[in-house]
């Protein structure tokens, strides 16, 4: 007897569906929001300034160098015991390949009353990507996962090994020629209340009851400053 027109069978090919459009969508606005803050050039958030010191001294498009360092900070989850998911590992290349094209179809800004309009769409795009991917609950972010497995083979606070990550991630891309300033400010106090606010928009209800389920664990804690 075939199953394939059974409610529950369609509700959790609908679940599904709703989950991973929502991880691609969230991956691929969140590439074009960091272009749009690379566009505005009034400061980028903290690895977008390492990825663009690299590919100032590298020669290589900011995507290319987002997609590397993606790799290699989830080769980096090998000692640290972390378990990639399907977000993970897409977040690698949807990102990076999402910022080039974007990066290859808006024209360059050049004065403030266009620069500012794009920073401002960024950060608020860049909240709205957050909470569309980590809400589908796929994994986190290889640079997620990087600060959830310090905290677990230090004990240290998550809030501790982010700002540690980012203070060093910063301070090595503005010397390789990154780009720091009011805009880098802006996205590190207004990021977390807007991924919050989006997590809570985009939650998907889960497959087995109808209940919301809001980004938990390691996602959240890694990307949401208390």
């Amino acid at each position: 007897m075939s199953t394939q027109g059974h409610p529950a069978k369609r509700l959790t090919q609908g679940h599904l569906t709703r989950r991973l459009s929502q991880l691609y969508a969230g991956l691929a606005l969140y590439g074009a929001s960091a272009a749009l803050l690379v566009e505005a050039g009034l400061g980028l958030e903290p690895w977008g300034v390492l990825h663009q010191g690299l590919a100032e001294r590298t020669g290589l498009t900011i995507g290319v160098v987002s997609i590397i360092v993606g790799a290699a900070v989830l080769l980096l989850w090998i000692p640290l015991r972390q378990r990639p998911g399907l977000g993970t590992v897409s977040n690698v290349f949807v990102v990076g390949l999402a910022m080039d094209g974007t990066l290859a179809l808006v024209p360059e800004a050049h004065s403030l009353a266009v620069r500012i309009p794009l920073l401002l769409s960024g950060i608020v795009l860049n909240g709205v990507a957050t909470g569309l991917y980590i809400a589908a609950r796929f994994g986190p972010g290889p640079r997620d996962g990087l600060m959830t497995g310090l905290h677990q083979r230090t004990g240290r606070s998550i809030r501790l090994m982010r700002t540690a990550v980012e203070i060093a991630v910063v301070v090595t891309g503005f010397a390789l020629g990154g780009t720091v300033g009011v805009g880098t400010v802006l996205y590190a106090l207004s990021i977390g209340p807007l991924a919050q606010l989006f997590l809570r928009v985009f939650a998907v209800p889960a497959a087995s009851d109808g209940s919301t389920v809001v980004a938990t664990g390691q996602p959240r804690g890694a990307i949401l400053r208390p």
